[in-house]
């Protein structure tokens, strides 16, 4: 299968190229912006491959996106470009609605004017895979509730709203013109060549510098964790084997606060790589201001992709946890460039408050 990504290099996205490349796809095509968090030295172990390749290309630009398809002769488009920050959304909500929205738009306009030029058999094999997040959904009580693929959307965040709107098009585009698309909502994605604005990438450096470890309100907010590896084989499942016009909620079940989270983190450092004078890393978190519009909880229910495509996850939350501290204490030369050049820890989204 011959598949463009977008977005491909990415946290997400890049491990998607490393999994396609490493399981025999056909062609790996690698369509990104290169945008601050995008790293094509995540991909420096596939970058020669005769089978993958990349282009530099804006998913606003609707023609060189149909040009690429054309020459590459791609069977699948897997849609992962994204601004994916809240804090950053806060901060420039309407560089999310630029990429996630109108990006998503022109892509489905060149994914339909490509999937109507080809012959019956390359038209009933094409698919569209949308690549959102569970955070569509808004938050959920701490009393319990999970995210099923029928949950109704309320998103909180710029962010989420710019991908349930992303959502509603590609839906949109399968209603009206019969794209063959498949949609997934994953949960919070954590392990190897993730941007450090995030909370376990930014943790783990952040505790080796011996800087502060910032945590938002209590620390009691909680995430479903799925490690990006496990991620990335469920995606080309629903890309190869999904039905058009359905969704696949992604999940671990893996729900952890996001105190016991860096606690966690701080424990395996004290092992590790041990402080000075018998310190431990918990010494260093530092409670802050919550971010507006913080969602309490998320879970997903994975039951669907689980009954209908036999995906199950390979990673504990433990282990992949600790194999990701592992990885970062290794490979400082992926991110203490970032941490000179492109973002040094600070705050964002703190510039506004909650008025509710």
């Amino acid at each position: 299968m011959r598949v463009l990504v977008t977005g491909g290099a990415g946290f997400i996205g890049s491990a998607v190229c490393r999994h396609l490349v490493a399981n025999g796809a056909e062609r790996v095509v690698n369509v990104d912006k290169l945008t601050y968090a995008g790293n094509l030295q995540s991909l420096r172990a596939v970058e020669k491959h005769p089978n993958y390749a990349f282009y530099r290309a804006d998913i606003r630009n609707e023609q060189s996106l149909l040009d690429i398809m054309r020459l590459e002769r791609v069977d699948a488009v897997m849609h992962l470009a994204a601004e994916s920050h809240v804090d950053r959304s806060i901060d420039g909500p309407g560089a999310f609605a630029e990429t996630n929205v109108l990006g998503t738009v022109r892509l489905l306009c060149a994914a339909l004017a490509y999937w109507s030029e080809l012959g019956p058999t390359a038209r009933d094999r094409f698919r569209f895979h949308h690549v959102s997040t569970d955070e569509v959904f808004g938050d959920l009580p701490f009393s319990g509730g999970v995210f099923a693929e029928e949950t109704r959307y309320a998103p909180s965040s710029p962010y989420a709203a710019s991908k349930a709107a992303a959502d509603h098009f590609v839906r949109a585009w399968y209603q009206t013109y019969g794209l063959p698309v498949v949609l997934s909502n994953s949960s919070n994605n954590y392990g190897p060549f993730h941007f450090p604005e995030k909370l376990i990438p930014l943790t783990i450096i952040n505790a080796i510098e011996e800087k502060p470890l910032p945590l938002y309100g209590s620390g009691a907010n909680v995430r479903d964790w799925l490690h990006v590896d496990d991620h990335a084989r469920a995606l080309e499942l629903v890309m190869r084997e999904g039905r058009p016009g359905e969704s696949y909620n992604i999940g671990a079940r893996a729900a952890r606060n996001n105190l016991s989270v860096v606690e966690s983190i701080c424990d395996l450092l004290d092992i590790r790589l041990p402080r000075k004078g018998g310190k431990s890393y918990r010494d260093l978190i530092t409670l802050v201001a919550d971010r507006p519009g913080h969602d309490r909880r998320y879970a997903i229910d994975p039951s669907k992709i689980e009954r209908e495509l036999g995906w199950r996850p390979k990673q504990g939350f433990e282990a992949g946890l600790s194999d990701t501290i592992d990885w970062y204490l290794a490979n400082g030369w992926w991110w203490e460039p970032i941490r000179r050049e492109r973002y040094a820890g600070a705050r964002l989204g703190g510039r506004h408050r909650s008025v509710a």
